[in-house]
């Protein structure tokens, strides 16, 4: 079976571990490489998600095998290719158009900075917000993906907005994750190098082999697929198909993510 359900302990392997690899990450790696491509799809308030990832970016390259990290968190055309190992964290940020408030540096930037220190390139690889409102009306990105791949995208829009976004947007909405993997896609193809892997970092929708970036990648390109999944497995995400590896981790304090949303979409008084 392509896919493994790995319910893998932090010491795993610890005492295989060389002294700048870590233990969390030995037997994913094991399992996943070699790879041109390693698709990494976090939780994005998962603290424990990051904390792997900077881990896997370490070990790949000490061992000589990383050649770039794409990341959904900036904007295609941004990268820190020009910067030397020493740059400091806010050149990084400005090379990458960091936006803090969407993505919070103290989260993503060791990710980032581990790549940095190593002397390998941070792409931007998501669809910047001025392309958004054209790929809304760009009604050819259905066809990117088979129809029920497309219901099933459009049915996780709604989900992801906990059922308050008017059906009029469903479909717009569904063609910016599309386009949005479009250019994920692109980025780490052109980012390939022989014997080394691409690393992306992104939310776990982005990553799922019936509608994610794997659907887009040029055929003969060898992705791997590695879904972090706070508390285990549930839904779509937690669909052993979709991932070649599913990583359980801790359980995240119980958020009702919609509270927000629905003051959002609150009806607003009606003035006086």
């Amino acid at each position: 079976m392509r896919c493994r359900i790995a319910a893998i302990a932090l010491l795993f392997l610890a005492s295989c571990a060389g002294p700048r690899e870590h233990a969390g990450v030995q037997a994913p790696l094991a399992a996943l490489l070699p790879a041109e491509l390693l698709l990494v799809g976090e939780q994005h308030d998962a603290p424990h998600h990051q904390r792997l990832e900077h881990e896997l970016i370490d070990t790949l390259a000490a061992r000589g095998l990383l050649a770039a990290v794409a990341l959904e968190m900036a904007d295609a055309g941004a990268s820190t290719a020009h910067l030397p190992r020493s740059a400091d964290e806010a050149a990084v940020k400005a090379a990458l158009r960091w936006n803090d408030a969407a993505w919070p540096w103290l989260a993503y930037g060791p990710v980032v900075m581990a790549a940095v220190r190593a002397g390998v390139p941070v792409l931007g690889a998501n669809l910047p917000r001025t392309r958004m409102r054209e790929a809304m009306a760009d009604a050819t990105l259905d066809a990117r993906l088979p129809p029920a791949a497309l219901a099933a995208q459009q049915q996780a829009i709604r989900d992801g907005h906990c059922g308050l976004l008017p059906e009029t947007q469903i479909t717009p909405m569904a063609r910016i994750q599309i386009a949005r993997d479009i250019r994920m896609a692109h980025a780490l193809e052109r980012a390939r190098l022989p014997g080394k892997t691409v690393v992306l970092v992104a939310g776990s929708g982005h990553v799922l082999r019936d509608r994610g970036v794997p659907v887009h990648l040029a055929t003969g390109i060898t992705a791997r697929v590695l879904l972090l999944q706070a508390g285990g497995a549930s839904g779509a995400v937690g669909n052993p198909a979709q991932a070649d590896l599913v990583l359980p981790t801790p359980a995240l304090p119980p958020t009702d993510y919609c509270a927000g949303l629905r003051k959002q979409f609150a009806p607003r008084p009606s003035p006086q």
